[in-house]
């Protein structure tokens, strides 16, 4: 039996691809195209794109691109992405933990942009919290803390309020860079410095307090 950890908050600040949302079929797709594309061996590619925004994935994988390529390239794939639902189906447990934080502050803080982030979580069936913090709210991309200190900003909530959900290890280090203790959500997370790992959403149960203290059953 695994042990349950509990964690104390006021505001949840919410991954989406790994963490809401399974996107890995088409991320899978459109990856290995693009590293067919520029000569690159696929599995490498993957290690490195999970949880960044695509041109900072790019600057790492092709260190002497101009930068206007990588962003050229990184709205081309976005545009693909957003065509292509393929395979798109929620974390287990994603709507039933939804459903749990009404009246919880929380945000999506994600890579993807709003029309990718919007056709994604509709593709899972599950419904966009009403803060959210995409691609187009930051100037750098995960590993850097800005989405989370943005979304905390957004919920008028200190950094140290805060639990993170996420799935890869970029976010994870965003999440713990920000000053925030993280939950990470499936086998990626395993191999990072998550404060507690589960598999999938089911494992996590949400208990409000009447402070307005939530407690994240963990495991």
């Amino acid at each position: 039996m695994t042990a349950t950890t509990v964690l104390t908050a006021r505001a949840l600040l919410l991954d989406m691809d790994g963490t809401l949302v399974n996107s890995d079929a088409v991320v899978e797709r459109i990856w290995r195209r693009w590293a067919d594309r520029h000569g690159l061996d696929g599995d490498e590619v993957m290690k490195v794109v999970h949880g960044r925004q695509g041109y900072a994935s790019m600057a790492l994988l092709l260190p002497d691109r101009p930068m206007e390529h990588n962003l050229a390239d990184n709205a081309r794939m976005l545009a693909e992405e957003t065509a292509d639902m393929d395979g798109v189906v929620p974390v287990p447990g994603a709507a039933e933990f939804l459903a749990s934080l009404r009246g919880v502050p929380h945000a999506l803080v994600t890579s993807a942009d709003v029309a990718l982030s919007t056709a994604r979580m509709a593709a899972a069936g599950l419904g966009l919290p009403d803060v959210r913090i995409t691609a187009e709210s930051v100037g750098a991309s995960k590993p850097d803390p800005e989405g989370f200190l943005k979304g905390a900003a957004e919920l008028g909530t200190a950094p140290a309020d805060c639990v993170v959900f996420e799935d890869s290890g970029a976010g994870i280090a965003a999440g713990r860079s920000a000053g925030m203790r993280v939950v990470g959500v499936g086998p990626r997370a395993g191999f990072h410095r998550a404060d507690a790992v589960v598999r999938d959403l089911r494992q996590v149960r949400v208990e409000v307090v009447g402070d307005g203290t939530v407690r994240l059953h963990v495991g």
